[in-house]
């Protein structure tokens, strides 16, 4: 199967929704607004596509200063897709575009949970989080 990464892709919110709904992180996203969809889009600094031919398979969202950290704010990948290693490449072109120090950030997903500890994350306990509205 011939995946193709791109950072230089237009996507479009309802392309990004439907992404997020085929993967489990369409759960704990705002799927049913497309005007903050919009926002989280244009205002990630990094974001990374994987495409199988036209389709949509894969997206990486990251904030950062690109020398001392990079919050990875999504990555998600079609469930349809998952396990074979387009997840972990997202994160690999994310880390290649950071400061050679730049380290990742992120919180996991209840059923992504163990995922990150077999790729080489480190389990920090000590996340907060600030709810918004």
């Amino acid at each position: 199967m011939d995946i193709i990464y791109r950072d230089d892709a237009k996507i479009t919110v309802e392309a990004a929704i439907d992404l997020y709904k085929r993967s489990t992180l369409g759960e704990r996203r705002p799927v049913d607004r497309p005007d903050i969809f919009a926002g989280m889009l244009d205002h990630a600094s990094i974001t990374l596509t994987a495409w199988h031919g036209e389709r949509l398979v894969g997206i990486s969202r990251a904030l950062t200063d690109f020398s001392y950290v990079a919050y990875l704010a999504d990555l998600a990948v079609d469930a349809a897709y998952q396990r074979r290693g387009i997840g972990k490449r997202l994160i690999e072109e994310t880390k290649s575009r950071l400061g050679r120090e730049c380290m990742i950030v992120l919180l996991a997903a209840p059923d992504a949970n163990a995922y990150y500890a077999k790729i080489g994350f480190e389990h920090n306990p000590r996340a907060w989080v600030l709810p918004g509205g």
